[in-house]
């Protein structure tokens, strides 16, 4: 299973960051590859939502459901599907705004995308963590 870990400090309130990261129809504005997301049932844990993701060029859906929710703390949500994934997100005071942690374990489909192609997934995933960090960032702050 690949791991990938970020942490970014907003100039922003948690309340306002764990709101917009806890609404699934928000993700396509930050998160590059997420193609859509529909289907969105409930708050909090067992919330589910249905997503559509393009990795190396290959499109991917797949359900995601809320395992834990501490609000303005903790999320954690597990995907299934065309992606197994699980990502949890941390929210804590820092200064004047917000230390926000990203942690992402999944599997790459290796039986779609080959085992050569399995290490430039890896690099583009972890750009595209970055990226979705810093577009967070961005749109908190503006």
């Amino acid at each position: 299973m690949a791991k990938v870990e970020r942490s970014v400090t907003i100039n922003a309130p948690v309340e306002k960051i764990f709101a917009y990261i806890e609404d699934p129809m928000c993700m396509p504005e930050w998160l590059p590859g997420m193609i859509e997301t529909k289907d969105v049932t409930g708050q909090g844990v067992g919330s589910y939502f249905r997503w559509t993701y393009k990795m190396a060029g290959l499109s991917f859906e797949g359900e995601s459901t809320a395992t834990e929710h501490i609000p303005n703390e903790r999320l954690v949500s597990q995907s299934k599907g065309g992606i197994v994934s699980t990502w949890t997100w941390t929210f804590a005071p820092h200064d004047d705004g917000t230390k926000v942690n990203l942690v992402i374990e999944y599997t790459v489909p290796i039986p779609v995308l080959g085992k050569l192609a399995e290490k430039l997934v890896l690099r583009q995933n972890e750009r595209e963590a970055d990226q979705a960090m810093a577009n967070v960032k961005a749109k908190m702050e503006g």
